[in-house]
């Protein structure tokens, strides 16, 4: 009875499903809008796309990696305390870095209620690196703008934005920023190489003044003077490191510091999501109870969908309160860090358990291995890695596509937590899906549906645009993980479910993600985001076709699910036998009947 008392199943689920709807609310708030805000920096997107592959492909070698020590050395609870605190601190220094001084779409306040001619000037403030400089009486597209628009469409289109004003001459105006921006640090060095060189006449002016004087008042003035020389050169090279081209300009000093900053931020957060799992299931399984650990997962994405809407609400109400010189941008990492410190209270009462006699050190390579052996598996892979490729594209340039077409955070904020309430929609209509459908074919519709959803994305036309297609997430995006998940039953032996579950998410969500986002922003910089949008298309509507030829001619082979045997109840089992029993026993005797009336008639 004492052992009874002390398991709690329904309250260690009410604590798993808070603690994913409150980590799953805070990475919504920044993540989504990340490339949103490196756009605002002066980023290019071929910068961006580097850097979220690298995030993405740190959490693909680092996530298995820090889970495997977490349970080694018994310290999961102290690792996960540790992320949440260390990610909200990795992610706030993100504020402390300057832009380069050319502006984006994002302003300092709330602008919709300006009205600027195309020819306006810009601000009078002068730029100075290191702090970010105020644009309240107008609103410059950034570098990957000028690039999006085809050298046939630059005459006609125009950027529909809350300030009316032409990609041409808008610019225009961001080239003079950036000129204003050069001539400013050449006044600095020159005046700076002024300054040395009237050091030196005046040290030589003085040196010939002091061969009168006496040895003692010579030698503390010459001291004298090499200490002013010292400092000037420190001054010097100060000027040079903040503002001199010869070696990197600011533009490239600026992604190295984004990409120093967003690495370390992915170390500390990437341990977080398996570790966390790894204890609750270990624990709902000691307990027999280990069916109802995906329960978890509808609360992260109810909790992902508040936070993404949540905060494309707050900011677009935003209008100059927080100060003038702050983005308003910079609230999307103020409330990840102010719910990530929220999280960290029910950490202490997770329940987390470690079970020595599981192994799961080799777990992932034995899936790999099974994932392999199977063609079926195969190309479930190959859908998911491709899936993931897709997905990076609409994660990480979606939002600039729907800001060229004057989109505010209201509008990508609502339409992103439409798209993922679709996807968790998806269970209640699996059901009749699987009627109706194999997994194979969903597989095909939802790779067709996310090709769709990309071929819309290339043709918006304005701020609401996107919103129709989001509901199509519950097939793009659901069903073709409810595929994944059938798949993983039908391959897997036993205990290996979660291995292959984790092997198809790897292969989409960190490595498909950031292949993916790597040659994403090299076709963004170099011909456009609906070119991008319509080349994944090709690549996808290719795959479907070589998909359906596949899946025709592999064999289809089903194994018998051991793990939903040996969780079976005992009494459904010793009642099964039972009945086994009972109908040999009168098979027997209805067979001994039989044969004893042939033998009398015989001897009759």
């Amino acid at each position: 009875m004492k052992r009874n008392k002390q398991i709690d199943i329904k309250g260690a689920l009410a604590l798993a499903s808070t603690f994913h709807f409150l980590y799953s609310c805070a990475r919504a708030c920044i993540l989504p809008f990340l490339t949103l805000y490196l756009r605002y920096l002066g980023l290019t997107p071929s910068m961006t796309g580097l850097l979220m592959s690298t995030k993405h492909l740190i959490s693909l070698v680092w996530s298995p990696l820090s889970s495997f020590l977490s349970r080694h050395y018994n310290k999961r609870r102290a690792v996960i305390t540790g992320s949440l605190v260390c990610s909200a601190g990795a992610a706030l220094v993100l504020l402390l870095i300057p832009s380069t001084g050319v502006e984006t779409l994002t302003s300092h306040c709330n602008i919709s209620h300006l009205s600027v001619s195309p020819t306006e000037e810009l601000s009078d403030d002068v730029p100075v690196f290191g702090s970010v400089m105020p644009t309240t009486h107008t609103t410059i597209v950034s570098q990957s703008a000028a690039h999006e628009s085809s050298p046939t469409d630059t005459t006609g289109d125009t950027v529909s934005s809350p300030v009316s004003m032409s990609k041409a001459t808008t610019y225009t105006l961001q080239q003079q920023r950036s000129n204003n921006v050069t001539s400013q640090w050449s006044q600095v060095n020159v005046s700076v190489a002024s300054r040395s060189k009237g050091g030196e006449s005046n040290g030589s002016e003085s040196h010939h003044g002091a061969s009168n004087t006496s040895p003692t008042v010579r030698r503390s003035r010459r001291s004298g003077g090499q200490e002013k020389q010292q400092q000037r050169e420190k001054d010097e090279a100060h000027f040079q490191f903040l503002g001199s081209l010869k070696v990197m300009d600011v533009q490239h000093q600026l992604f190295f510091m984004l990409l120093i900053v967003v690495s370390l931020w992915e170390l500390m957060a990437a341990p977080l999501e398996w570790t966390v799992d790894d204890g609750l299931y270990e624990y709902l399984d000691f307990v027999d109870a280990s069916d109802r650990y995906g329960s978890t997962g509808v609360w992260g994405l109810l909790g992902a969908a508040c936070g993404v809407g949540g905060a494309g609400l707050l900011v677009s109400h935003l209008d100059c309160l927080i100060g003038s010189h702050t983005p308003r941008s910079a609230v999307h990492f103020y409330s990840y860090a102010a719910l990530t410190t929220l999280a960290v209270p029910v950490v202490a009462f997770l329940p987390l358990y470690l079970n020595k006699k599981r192994s799961r050190s080799t777990g992932l390579f034995k899936a790999l291995q099974l994932v392999r052996g199977d063609l079926r598996a195969l190309l479930c892979a190959v859908t998911a890695f491709l899936m993931g490729l897709a997905g990076s594209a609409v994660d990480d340039f979606l939002l600039w596509q729907m800001q060229d077409h004057g989109s505010s955070e209201l509008h990508m904020g609502i339409s992103l937590a439409l798209a993922v309430l679709s996807r968790a929609a998806f269970p209640l209509l699996s059901g009749q899906v699987s009627k109706l459908l194999s997994p194979g074919r969903v597989l095909l519709v939802g790779t067709a549906c996310l090709a769709l959803q990309c071929l819309y994305y290339s043709f918006l036309w304005g701020p609401w645009a996107a919103l129709p297609a989001q509901v199509l997430s519950c097939f793009s995006s659901g069903a073709l993980w409810w595929a994944v998940q059938m798949q993983c039953e039908d391959v897997a032996t036993p205990g290996m479910e979660r291995s292959l579950r984790r092997v198809y998410q790897a292969l989409s969500l960190d490595l498909g993600a950031g292949l993916g986002s790597l040659a994403g922003g090299f076709v963004v910089h170099r011909f456009g985001v609906s070119v991008l949008f319509r080349g994944v298309v090709v690549i996808l509507l290719l795959w479907c076709l070589f998909l359906s030829l596949l899946q025709w001619k592999a064999p289809r082979q089903r194994r018998i699910n051991y793990s939903r045997l040996l969780a079976a109840d005992t009494s459904e089992v010793s009642e099964s036998e039972s009945e086994q029993e009972r109908d040999w026993l009168e098979k027997a005797m209805e067979d001994d009947k039989s044969n004893n009336n042939t033998g009398r008639r015989i001897t009759h």
